[in-house]
């Protein structure tokens, strides 16, 4: 069970790093460089583009990776734990006696 927790934490932690170091920097990019705001693709400012259209796909790709890698894990995890009951099956319950 430990193995399943720390990959899936590991894959936490990846995905997070992932979206900092990729959206994080936008906020501080608009505030330190206040010449981006002057700028305009077409009759929509940049920060409108960026933030309202473009963040999105990258949050749903961002997302497919984690539930591909999640259940990824989740699989392996799984094999691992039918390879060793195949190997050491436990006893048969005792059965309820009443």
């Amino acid at each position: 069970m430990r193995s399943l927790l720390r990959e899936q934490l590991r894959l936490a932690i990846w995905s997070l790093t992932a979206l900092v170091l990729t959206l994080g920097w936008l906020p501080l990019a608009f505030a330190l460089l206040p010449e981006l705001a002057e700028v305009s693709v077409g009759p929509v400012p940049l920060a409108w583009l960026v933030l309202g259209v473009l963040v999105y796909p990258w949050l749903v790709v961002l997302g497919w990776i984690y539930v591909h890698r999640a259940e990824a894990n989740e699989r392996d995890f799984a094999d691992l734990i039918g390879a060793n009951l195949l190997d050491n099956p436990r006893d048969e319950p005792a059965e309820d006696q009443e």
